[in-house]
């Protein structure tokens, strides 16, 4: 049995996301990222941006995330600016 859990009030899903992880990855992971910005941090960290689509997108990428064994810091939804 599956049940359906409506996605909160005006959050659809698509949009950039920053997902910070521990750690720094070098520039060869980029293409395992697809679409995705690789910044290395002074404090150690990693962060990733980019587009997601939807939320079975996004929980790909998560899955990749815990492929490589890192710890995930955050995930962020980046607003739009425009109204």
């Amino acid at each position: 049995m599956s049940e359906r859990h409506p996605m909160p009030r005006g959050h659809d899903g698509q949009g950039r996301y920053e997902i910070r992880l521990q750690g720094q990855l070098d520039d060869s992971w980029s293409d395992w990222f697809e679409g995705f910005t690789l910044a290395n941090e002074s404090d150690g960290t990693t962060t990733l941006t980019g587009p997601v689509i939807d939320q079975a997108a996004l929980h790909g990428l998560l899955r990749r995330v815990g492929n490589l064994g890192v710890t995930l810091i955050s995930v962020n939804v980046l607003r739009s600016r425009q109204p």
